[in-house]
């Protein structure tokens, strides 16, 4: 038996590679030609040090000199002490450039249908099927450069599924009056046109969960979501509550509700709630911004993590928000994406 493993870095770079079942951490990484800092290999040193953000595992030894009891309680990790016993992703506090592998893939994908399902949004499907398997953490994202541009244009985006064998991509675009994307987007994308992508980026994704877990998403943010969410589908859950915000300016904006709806079956213990900012005379739901409708009560009485994805403000009115209620039992994940709205 083998089981995925991903190692996490300071800098975003995520590398990926097979584990033996109860196999050490550190002889499946330098199997693979991944070289992670080390001294003693004892359990004595502390170089190796991680820690396990999801995923089951057991440690041989650890001196007491090495990780704090604290530390162990928070799933610290000595990589060569360390036995794989599930799919697992670690993560290091320092740059994967400390390391022999660069982490990243190019891909060449073919555009298999573009879906335009808002004034403000469109879904772009692509089949990167001729490409090895790409493996990232849901909530990572991707760089896609876009064709028919003079020099390398490229734009940011989250995964809105999670890795699959086939690998097939799906991505919420934002829709902007002019850029780069959003003109290919309108006028030139077609099926069946190739495209280029590096994946993947970025240090936000979902860890292990043990407390209830909150979800914000302002706008195309959702897409992050998607893609832990569709993890969590096909893990059964993961034994905690998951409630989704979804935030958006007008009713107009909202996109892939019955997707939402349908994790609420597949999900336990899941449920979601759109937040209109301008809403019309005829919307029902809930009207304003995500922290309008935070329980306080609920999140000053236990711990708990929360993850946010969406433009700068949405991220820095929730972080008031907390401050402004005093409630500090919660650990943040936070993703800020600015749009770009030049054609550069």
């Amino acid at each position: 038996m083998q089981h995925n493993v991903a190692f996490s870095f300071a800098d975003g770079k995520t590398l990926f590679f097979k584990a033996k079942h109860n196999e050490l951490l550190l002889d499946a990484a330098l199997r693979n030609g991944i070289t992670i800092p080390l001294d003693c290999r004892e359990g004595v040193c502390g170089t190796c040090k991680g820690r396990c953000e999801s995923g089951r595992y057991e440690q041989d030894y650890v001196d007491e000199e090495a990780l704090t009891e604290q530390e162990l309680a928070e799933r610290a990790i000595l990589t060569c002490q360390t036995r794989v016993h599930s799919a697992a992703s670690f993560y290091y506090d320092f740059d994967s450039s400390l390391c022999s592998q660069d982490g990243t893939q190019t891909l060449q994908a073919t555009v298999t249908s573009v879906q335009q399902v808002s004034p403000t949004t469109a879904i772009l499907h692509l089949d990167a099927s001729a490409s090895s398997r790409l493996d990232y953490l849901p909530g990572q994202y991707a760089r896609i450069r876009i064709p028919d541009l003079e020099g390398e244009v490229w734009r940011s985006y989250s995964f809105a599924t999670c890795p699959n064998d086939s690998n097939q991509l799906q991505f919420l675009i934002r829709l902007l009056p002019s850029g780069a994307m959003s003109d290919y987007i309108r006028h030139r994308c077609q099926p069946g046109q190739p495209l280029t992508l590096e994946a993947p980026f970025g240090a936000f994704y979902r860890r292990h969960v043990s407390k209830p877990l909150y979800m914000l998403a302002g706008g195309t943010g959702l897409s992050a979501f998607l893609g832990m969410l569709d993890e969590l589908a096909e893990q059964g859950g993961c034994g905690q509550p998951v409630t989704l915000y979804y935030g958006v300016t007008t009713e107009a904006d909202l996109c892939e509700l019955e997707r939402l709806q349908s994790y609420v079956t597949r999900i336990p213990g899941f449920s979601w709630h759109a937040v209109v900012m301008k809403p019309a005379e005829t919307w029902q739901g809930k009207c304003g911004v995500i922290p309008d409708h935070l329980d306080v009560s609920l999140l000053q009485g236990q711990p708990f993590d929360m993850y946010m994805c969406g433009p700068p403000p949405m991220v820095e009115a929730v972080r008031q928000w907390l401050s402004q209620q005093e409630i500090t039992g919660g650990q943040l994940y936070f993703e800020k994406f600015v749009e770009s709205n030049s054609k550069d």
